[in-house]
């Protein structure tokens, strides 16, 4: 329940329309359910600016349904991350309207159309190995409302792949960089745009790499100014971050300096 709908149910109580009782029942949820199992917090979007997002990992089908449902009841959508098989299949089965995205590892309920939202997120991999990372980032950034947009396989090995899309790069309110190997790609891009960048490590890489974390390293010591860097293979918080940036006021100035 978001300012918005408190608003109209306080305003229906007012008229008549909706009676105490109603609204004291839909309101007696705030700021939490108790599911027994799970502490659902209806209220984070009212905190915060968007519904609690699930983390798969370490629950039960079960326990992924009923938590899932709730939300869906409440917010009439839901994100859900790093779902195992078992329980993408369960809320699948469960639920009607929801979506696997099983290279992203994720289920949506009520994800908006491609080509809607506000302002714009774009979504940058090195390789298609980064290709589930940089999904998790995209979803993410769509279920809170921007508009997003992906340059897929764009690394520094082929690096004329990348200044191909200047214009794209230079356009977008605010870029999400995923990359493994040397982790080089956030460095080159932001020496290229004004805009903030997100950092995304990848695990993809030979031994050395050591799952990710020398990635984590490069893009922590980049040399580029205004790049932030979230966690190895953090894909949902990269999205995230940059789908609350991409809400900001829009900045007057032109995204390409004139000549």
């Amino acid at each position: 329940m978001n300012h918005h709908s408190i608003t109209q149910l306080l305003e229906g109580v007012r008229a008549g329309r909706v009676s105490v009782e109603e609204g004291r029942e839909r309101l007696a949820t705030l700021p939490w359910l108790d599911l027994g199992h799970s502490r659902v917090d209806t209220h984070r979007e009212l905190r915060c600016g968007a519904a609690e997002v699930v983390f798969g990992i370490g629950k039960t089908p079960g326990e992924l349904v009923d938590v899932a449902r709730a939300i869906v009841a409440r917010h009439g959508r839901c994100l859900v991350t790093r779902a195992t098989p078992e329980g993408a299949a369960a809320l699948a089965g469960e639920l009607e309207g929801a979506v696997v995205h099983e290279r992203a590892r994720a289920v949506t309920f009520g994800l908006p159309p491609e080509g809607t939202g506000e302002g714009e997120v774009l979504v940058v991999s090195a390789g298609t190995s980064d290709g589930a990372v940089a999904e998790e980032a995209v979803l993410t950034a769509r279920m809170l409302g921007a508009r997003v947009e992906s340059l897929a396989d764009v690394g520094v090995a082929g690096i004329h792949r990348l200044l191909a899309h200047s214009d794209e790069l230079r356009r977008a309110r605010v870029v999400v960089c995923v990359a493994g190997m040397e982790g080089a790609l956030p460095s080159v891009v932001g020496g290229l745009v004004e805009r903030p960048v997100i950092a995304v490590p990848t695990s993809i890489g030979y031994g050395a790499h050591f799952g990710g974390l020398a990635a984590l390293l490069a893009m922590l010591n980049s040399c580029a100014a205004g790049i932030t860097v979230v966690n190895v293979d953090n894909g949902f918080g990269g999205g995230y971050a940059a789908a609350l940036i991409n809400r900001l006021p829009q900045d007057p100035r032109p995204a390409t300096p004139e000549a």
